[in-house]
């Protein structure tokens, strides 16, 4: 008798891990319908304020070019040709001898720095707000969750610099760090980080793209999950790093591949943000600044290639 309540209690204890394992994140805090996630929390109130940290007019891009020799996540590629082809000349049109180049860009849009959508990566086939690959994958495109509907992000933007509080130049691959270390790096450079935010870390690992193409694309430091989960309660709009996928490469834990992204995407609806150029902003001290990303609107994506802007 004695076994035979040792095994009901672990079918149970399995069946609770199940249940947490499969928690209830959905419907999303902001409705049921709701397609846009935390970047509800922008207001126009927030832009005000985040204009008025403009003291010196310095701008900074904080996108790197994207090219056919980019690093890029997996087998991701980016390739362009122009018309009319090398070598061919075409004749001038009309009496004011008109000439022109076209082109045609094959890539995907998950390459050079990037905006990852709510609708690029899930839980057993469910998304954001609960949403299923069947749902959005649709014949005619990708719905719903496709990310032409993002309006624009201007807010205030925050760079936590990392390298700074662990004392050295670069983290190293698979190093992660989450609330208290982040906190300690918060206090040191005297900044907060509230609702409507754009939070972007400094690791130094982007020098690595010039050393190690290789190693930069499938290794990295980055956000841990409780550090993740922590910042999306703040009500933090995107979060982003100079990294290619903002995560610890290697996991911290092999079997739970992506679970900051998981975290961050599905539950949480904050967007993510990746290689962002943060280098700049940490040599010259800036913790917080205006951030403003118009990005493309390109129909039926679930990422873009985009250039945020920092503005001091």
């Amino acid at each position: 008798m004695r076994m035979l309540l040792i095994a009901a209690a672990a079918v149970l204890a399995a069946g609770s891990a199940a249940a947490q394992q499969a928690e209830a994140w959905y419907p999303s805090k902001y409705g049921a319908a709701d397609t846009l996630g935390a970047v509800n929390n922008l207001s126009q109130a927030g832009v005000k304020r985040a204009v008025g940290l403009v003291k010196q007019g310095k701008v900074y891009a904080l996108g790197i070019p994207t090219g056919p020799q980019s690093a890029a996540f997996g087998e991701r590629r980016y390739t362009a040709e122009i018309s009319p082809a090398p070598g061919v000349v075409v004749a001038p049109v009309g009496a004011s001898l008109v000439t022109a180049h076209d082109e045609k860009v094959t890539t995907s849009m998950g390459i050079g720095t990037q905006m990852d959508g709510l609708g690029h990566l899930g839980i057993n086939h469910r998304y954001y707000n609960g949403l299923t690959s069947a749902e959005m994958n649709v014949a005619g495109g990708f719905k719903t969750l496709e990310m032409s509907n993002i309006p624009p992000i201007v807010t205030r933007g925050v760079l936590i610099n990392m390298a700074r509080h662990f004392g050295k130049p670069m983290l190293a691959a698979g190093e992660a760090f989450n609330r208290p270390e982040i906190e300690a790096a918060m206090k040191a450079q005297k900044v907060t980080i509230g609702r409507g935010d754009v939070v972007l870390f400094h690791t130094g690992w982007m020098a690595m793209m010039s050393k190690d193409k290789a190693a930069y694309s499938t290794t990295e430091p980055g956000l841990g999950e409780g550090g993740a989960r922590w910042l999306a309660s703040l009500g933090v709009v995107a979060i982003g790093a100079d990294t290619i996928a903002l995560e610890p490469l290697p996991f911290v834990q092999p079997d739970r591949p992506f679970v900051v992204h998981q975290t961050l995407l599905a539950k949480h609806g904050v967007h993510i943000l990746e290689n962002i150029n943060t280098a700049p902003l940490a040599a010259d001290g800036v913790s917080e600044f205006l951030f403003v990303l118009g990005q493309p609107r390109f129909v039926g994506t679930v990422q873009l290639v985009v250039n945020p802007i920092a503005i001091r």
